[in-house]
């Protein structure tokens, strides 16, 4: 055959991705009806209830999907990607100020008994405006000025529904990472992100001198594997560091020690000691970096400092930029409130849920924790709960294999294609869909704060589902396309 000839239709589309979509979102469509079921009582199909109305989404959804597939030619994706990522902004700035308030957060446009929500659609606008500015010819994500502008496209919709109260939606945009990270993002700069979520919960569950201890000890270490000086590090600052850890607990001895509650030990932070330390080693360690002309140790020197000044912000973040229900969703989550019957019901009745399902689970309709309704949101944040009660361990683990098979397949047609913008859009669209799932399943399982997530495919709502299956079916028609021709 010859090579720029056209390929068939079953030749040319992705029917395992096509699968998947079609199991998972028949997959929710009834655990929808199994959470409503005792309070709506009717038919799957009526759509006057969740599951008839999802039915409705449903095919609106895989309608959109032939649209994709079979009418719109897929160089327009690249072409229309800036004016899409333009109307998307205007619509997240305005849903601020003309939107609908739910839960205390103003994102949601509603027309009657239409609603939708301008964070969902911008995962595409982003997602293809990424993808158009990083396959052009010449880019290299090392420039300053890409690096950037990459950045500026990420984070300027991240801001904005950050302002619109969504920290939920706006979290969900650290997945595009992950297509940073293949497009040649340094792996030093997901450590620092990895290590910045450590101070801030060392910071709130110990103290602010254990973080910054445990700065010092990680970049330390750091520059000793850099620099093939492993053994140093054990014989010199490992002693150390075990010295200073243990300056907290004698400050908390001799303040024992005293019956004067106002002298001067117990008033002493262990921070100041750590503060004047670093003020004195500073500049020897900067005269070092100077004579190596070691970029790295200078890039050390800057990262622990910047390790400091975060520190000292987590108080001021915590307490003054997040609202009042997400700093006790995270109090709950870090063990330092107990709440089961406020913020933390939502989660331990999903636990108990979970739990109960066993291994093979109580049966369709049978679970009791679902059927009594005692888990609020089960059909939307946490239907993977209803899940695990009525199909148990092996029901949940279908489900998330059934994910990891989607998310694979994805990566692989990404790695398969010839087109810098389809790998791209590809990883972005793996990317979101993972972020969805491990923050959605780890909030019903309780290692991650409940901050309102949809599992992908699964969870009730018409804008979910539709901006899920446009995501997913734009890049297989992106796939499509490539294999026609080759």
């Amino acid at each position: 055959m010859n090579r720029f000839s056209g390929r068939g239709l079953i030749e040319t589309i992705d029917w395992k991705l096509v699968t998947y979509y079609i199991l998972l979102i028949i997959i929710g469509w009834v655990n929808i009806y199994a959470s409503i079921h005792s309070s709506e009582p009717s038919s799957i199909f009526d759509p006057s209830c969740r599951s008839g109305k999802q039915f409705i989404w449903m095919a609106i959804s895989i309608g959109f999907a032939a649209l994709i597939l079979f009418v719109l030619n897929p160089r327009i994706y690249e072409s229309l990607s800036l004016p899409i990522y333009i109307v998307t902004l205007l619509l997240l700035i305005g849903v601020i100020f003309l939107g609908t308030e739910v839960k205390g957060s103003r994102s949601w446009f509603s027309f009657g008994p239409v609603s939708f929500q301008p964070a969902e659609i911008s995962k595409i606008a982003t997602s293809l405006m990424l993808a158009a500015v990083m396959s052009q010819s010449g880019y290299r994500l090392g420039n300053l000025r890409n690096f950037l502008l990459t950045a500026a496209i990420i984070l300027v919709p991240m801001a904005i529904i950050v302002a619109q109260s969504e920290t939920g939606s706006a979290l969900v945009y650290v997945g595009f990472v992950f297509m940073l990270y293949r497009e040649g993002l340094s792996g030093w700069l997901l450590f620092m992100i990895g290590i910045a979520i450590a101070v801030f919960i060392v910071t709130l569950t110990i103290s602010s001198y254990a973080s910054i201890l445990m700065l010092a000890v990680i970049i330390t270490l750091c520059n000793a594997l850099y620099s093939d000086r492993i053994k140093q590090w054990f014989k010199v600052y490992l002693p150390i560091f075990a010295v200073l850890a243990g300056i907290p607990f004698l400050l908390d001895w001799l303040a024992g020690m005293t019956d004067n509650p106002g002298a001067f030990i117990s008033k002493f932070r262990p921070e100041y000691i750590i503060c004047v330390a670093v003020a004195v080693s500073l500049p020897y360690f900067a005269y070092r970096a100077y004579r190596a002309a070691s970029p790295f140790r200078w890039l050390s020197i800057a990262a622990f400092l910047i390790g400091i000044v975060f520190t000292f912000s987590v108080d001021f973040l915590f307490h003054d930029v997040l609202q009042d229900h997400q700093r006790k969703r995270i109090e709950v989550l870090l063990g330092l409130k107990d709440d089961p019957s406020g913020v933390g019901y939502n989660v331990n009745q999903s636990m108990i849920a979970i739990g109960s399902g066993g291994l093979v689970g109580k049966g369709f309709l049978k679970g009791t924790q679902t059927t009594y309704g005692f888990v609020p949101e089960q059909s939307t944040d946490f239907i993977f709960c209803t899940i695990g009660e009525e199909w148990g361990f092996l029901g949940a683990a279908l489900v998330i294999i059934l994910y990891v098979m989607l998310i694979w397949r994805i990566i692989t047609d990404a790695e398969h294609s010839r087109e810098a913008f389809t790998r791209i859009y590809g990883y972005c669209v793996a990317g979101c869909i993972f972020m969805h799932l491990f923050i959605n399943i780890g909030m019903t399982i309780g290692i991650m704060p409940v901050i309102g997530i949809p599992l992908p495919f699964l969870s009730y709502g018409g804008s979910s589902l539709l901006t899920f299956s446009v995501m997913l079916f734009i890049f297989i028609a992106l796939v499509r396309n490539e294999k026609r021709y080759f």
